[in-house]
């Protein structure tokens, strides 16, 4: 039984040095999992066996082994990037030219992820994603850029490209790590003999396998993204200057602005009607009375008052005599 103790510090000291070593990035918690299972419980070094010798492989990955990912010596010739990009162009025919794309994408071994189509009145239109191997990306452009003829102008044309060659290299030796992690942990579950050991070997186990899975999936996510480049491609037809300007006048929009002005201007007049008649028609009659009441009274008693205030008339003046030219 000492024996046994004295063997389970070293077994994990030597898994965790082999985790250091391995990971590109530092420590992995896989190794830390098994450092802690194999110190945790009473298990013999035998049964950390096989992580010694499945562990060493991680660090081949980053120096050029060809048989697994890109190592950091072959990363400048198997690169792994990303490219994305985005190409508006103007045809003669959008059908057609659809179809001599899709026809020139799949001859370069790709194809179509996604496609959205749209006709407004005569100026059909599609846009359209296309999934294209990474080696004939200047080709499918190329293609684009042409399509017999079809192509009349390249209106935008944009492209992006990201290299995650790094981001590859660290997942595949992590899950390597991993992968070194749970053979040992099967190991030490077979040796256990409690059944409490058995269920935590298990858990810790169960996360290990939850880690490869997820990496995994990321991997894949990463190397399809850098296998494939992403092309999105919008197709329209050349707008006529005739078009464009037919195309900024509605008759309908006309008539029916010009009926809205004429019904707003028979409203204001029926409004101004309506006022007059109950508002200013009582007002101008009260008033038209007032005015005809004032000019009668003004006829009957105006003279009376002028002949009271006006002198009377002077007397007439004596006739004169002609004198006699005799005397």
């Amino acid at each position: 039984m000492r024996t046994i103790r004295l063997l389970i510090p070293i077994a994990v000291i030597s898994l965790v040095v082999i985790a250091c070593s391995g990971a590109a990035s530092g420590p992995r918690e896989g190794a830390t999992a098994v450092g802690e299972a194999a110190g945790g419980n009473g298990y013999t070094g035998a049964a950390v066996a096989p992580a010694a010798s499945a562990a060493p492989a991680a660090p081949e990955s980053q120096t050029g082994d060809t048989s697994g990912s890109v190592g950091a010596i072959g990363a400048r010739d198997d690169a792994k990037i990303i490219r994305t990009g985005t190409i508006d162009l103007q045809v003669s025919d959008v059908p057609k030219a659809l179809r001599t794309a899709r026809d020139g994408i799949v001859a370069l071994g790709g194809y179509v992820g996604a496609s959205n189509t749209s006709n407004d009145g005569d100026q059909p239109s599609a846009e359209i994603t296309y999934r294209i191997p990474a080696d004939r990306w200047e080709d499918a452009l190329d293609l684009l850029r042409g399509l017999n003829g079809l192509t009349t102008k390249v209106v935008t044309e944009h492209t992006e490209a990201v290299e995650v060659t790094g981001q590859v290299i660290d997942l595949e030796a992590r899950i390597k790590n991993l992968q070194a992690s749970e053979v040992a942990l099967q190991g030490i579950a077979e040796r256990a003999t409690k059944i409490a050991d058995v269920l935590e070997v298990q858990a810790q186990l169960t996360g290990v396998r939850g880690q490869i899975e997820e990496l995994t999936a990321q991997l894949k996510d990463l190397n399809d993204r850098a296998g494939y480049a992403t092309l999105t491609a919008r197709f329209t037809v050349p707008i006529v200057a005739t078009t464009a300007a037919a195309k900024g006048w509605d008759p309908g929009a006309a008539v029916d602005e010009a009926a809205a002005s004429m019904i707003s201007i028979l409203q204001a007049l029926a409004d101004a009607g309506i006022w007059f008649l109950i508002v200013w028609l009582p007002i101008l009659i009260v008033l038209g009375v007032l005015v005809a009441a004032s000019a009668w009274v003004f006829r009957r008693i105006g003279p009376v008052r002028r002949g009271a205030i006006l002198p009377p008339p002077a007397p007439p003046a004596p006739p004169v005599e002609p004198m006699a030219s005799g005397s």
